[in-house]
Parts: structure tokens; sequence; C-alpha cells
């Protein structure tokens, strides 16, 4: 509560009305000296970033060690004591997906560098002395049936080019110049593609006429779209698995999609939480190479399917052995799901380069 001095007025100054008592009964607004010092200001502050905290972390602390215990106080209507479900996942999912793109892009290497070639990536194929790379080089030669000479870095890129990744992107065995190229043969007869085939065929020209008939710049700008896309995937897979569980607790009448929605919030926050501290030892580990941060690591990717099983157990109530069965169902029918998603934003993310 405000320790400034109440007007004598009894207008809302944000809205109008006459005020009966400390606060204006319309639109909330404290009736207080609108003059403040600079003191006021700071401790109101502080005093609103802990109560924020205290809810915060009551949530958090709730969500963790009561799995499912939250989605029960909501439908039991018990909701005042802690963050909404909503805003509590898109606060959590930008917080991860910031973090989750700052690992991803820590490393710049492009996904041509990371590829391999018999167990070694091309960046550190690239990285060897001379007589290593001359030694590998040579092997690659002979596994291909040719003459067991070293190749020079020159023809180890040419290689790269053409006999390991080829030039630019390919659908069809068919090189066509431009689309004008493209659409004379077709007119012409030689080729019959379906609609399906010639958009195919249309995006490889464009990308190719883009990107300079460049692969790994290819493969980088679908990177680029693809892990972009990744919060609208998990965005779109909440209510599908909404409705998976809907449809396994069907029988169960005291449950509505709804009810199902803030459960798979919950479990997603919880999710989003759990995952940045995976990869906080992930990177940790990374420097330190502690064996014992990678049996962490194993066992808290294990509790994350633990937690999701206790939290169903204690949502919906019911036995041991059937939460058990609807755990295993839940998770095939969303892996399905989950595929079926993946590849469409595949697709998506393909034509939006």
């Amino acid at each position: 509560m405000s320790h400034s001095a109440e007007r004598k007025e009894k207008d809302c100054l944000n809205c109008g009305t006459i005020v009966h008592g400390r606060y204006c009964h319309i639109c909330g607004q404290e009736n207080r000296d609108p003059k403040e010092s600079f003191w006021h200001i700071l401790t109101h502050f502080f005093s609103d970033i802990t109560h924020f905290d205290g809810k915060f972390f009551t949530t958090v602390k709730d969500l963790a060690f009561k799995p499912g215990f939250l989605s029960k106080e909501y439908i039991k209507g018990r909701r005042a004591s802690y963050l909404d479900p909503i805003r509590m996942y898109v606060f959590t999912s930008a917080i991860f997906f910031l973090v989750f793109f700052a690992f991803i892009y820590s490393d710049k290497r492009s996904l041509l560098d990371q590829s391999t070639i018999n167990g070694k990536t091309i960046s550190a194929i690239n990285a060897m002395d001379s007589a290593s790379f001359a030694e590998f080089t040579a092997s690659i030669n002979r596994e291909d049936k040719k003459p067991a000479v070293p190749m020079t870095r020159a023809q180890f890129q040419t290689y790269l080019d053409t006999a390991f990744f080829g030039k630019g992107i390919h659908f069809t065995s068919s090189r066509y110049r431009s689309k004008a190229h493209y659409d004379s043969v077709l007119a012409s007869g030689q080729k019959k593609h379906s609609w399906v085939q010639r958009q195919l065929v249309y995006k490889e020209i464009a990308l190719n006429e883009r990107y300079h008939n460049d692969f790994n710049q290819i493969l980088n700008a679908f990177r680029d779209a693809f892990v972009h896309s990744l919060p609208q995937m998990l965005f779109v897979s909440l209510p599908l698995l909404a409705l998976i569980l809907r449809l396994l607790y069907i029988r169960r009448k005291q449950f509505y999609y709804v009810s199902h929605g803030i459960f798979s919030l919950h479990l997603y926050t919880f999710l989003f939480i759990a995952m940045l501290l995976l990869f906080g030892l992930s990177r940790l580990n990374g420097y330190l190479h502690w064996s014992l941060l990678s049996t962490v690591i194993g066992f808290g990717i294990f509790g994350l399917f633990v937690y999701e099983y206790l939290a169903m157990k204690n949502f919906y109530s019911q036995g041991w052995g059937k939460t058990f069965l609807k755990f295993i169902l839940v998770n095939l029918l969303f892996v399905i799901v989950l595929c079926l998603v993946f590849v469409a934003f595949i697709l998506l993310s393909f034509f939006k380069i």
C-alpha cells in the first residue's frame, strides 16, 4: 500500500469519478497526491518488484515441487495467490527462447562446417595440419576407388561443392537455368510435373538464384527460418496436447477442454524452466567436463518424464496403473502429433526462405 498523502479532493484524477475512500471504485486508481519525491518512487518500485517476485516464486515453487497442484487449484477457482497460467507461459517461454537462441547462435559455425565426412566435421578437417590433411584426403580418394593421392585445399573444396554436397539444391535430376527455362520445358511437353512438383522446382530455382547456387548459404537460411519458427511450433502443439488429454479422459466429465489446456500450460511452463536449468548445466559441463554433471543432466531429463507422470496422477486423481497406461498413450500420441507438426513447419520454413 502507498504511504503518499491522500488528496482532499474526491474526484479521481484518472476517470473523474467521485471517490468514496482511498481507491476509485471504477478504475481502481489510488486517490493520492500526484507530486512524489524521488525516494517515494524508488521505494514504490522496489515494493512492486518484491510483490511480483513473491507471487512469482510462490508459483514456481508449487509448480516445481507439487506436480499438478497449480492446475487443480486453478480449476477450483483458487487463483489470486498465483500467477495467471497464460502469463506465466508467455513469460517463461520468452525467457526460454532468448536463452535457447543464445545457445544456438553462440556457435557461429555453419551447418555445412558441422557436417561430417568419415566421422570428422568439415571444420575439423579444414583445421588439420598439412600431413593429417593429406593422409585424410588420400583415404577419401581410396574409398571412392580413385588413386590414393592427397588433395590440395582447393581440390577438397571442389570435392565438397560437387561430389559431396552438389551445387545448389536440386529436387530433380534436371538442372534448370531459370524459371523461363523451366516453363519452356513444361510448355514443350518434355516434362509433365504435378502442381506440387512445379512449386518445388520454382522454389529450387529461386533459391539457387538468390544464393548463387551456394548450398551452404541455402542450408543456413533454412536453419534460421526453422529455428525461429520453434516458438510457434510449440504454441501450436499446446492445444493439440490438450486435445489428446481430452480424448483420453473423455469419461471424466468434470474436466473440460479448458481444464486440459490449463494442465498443458503448467506442464509446458515447468518444462521451460527445467530445460533452462539443463541448458545451464550442459554449458557448464562444456567447460568443466565433469562426469558428475553429465549424470545429473541424464537424471534431469529422466525427471521430466517422472514429473509429467506425477502431474497426471495428481491432477486427474486416478490409480497409479491407469495413470501409467495413459501416460504412455499420451506420449506416444503426442510424438506422432509433434512429428506431423514438425514436418508442417519444415515445409513452411522452406517456403519462407
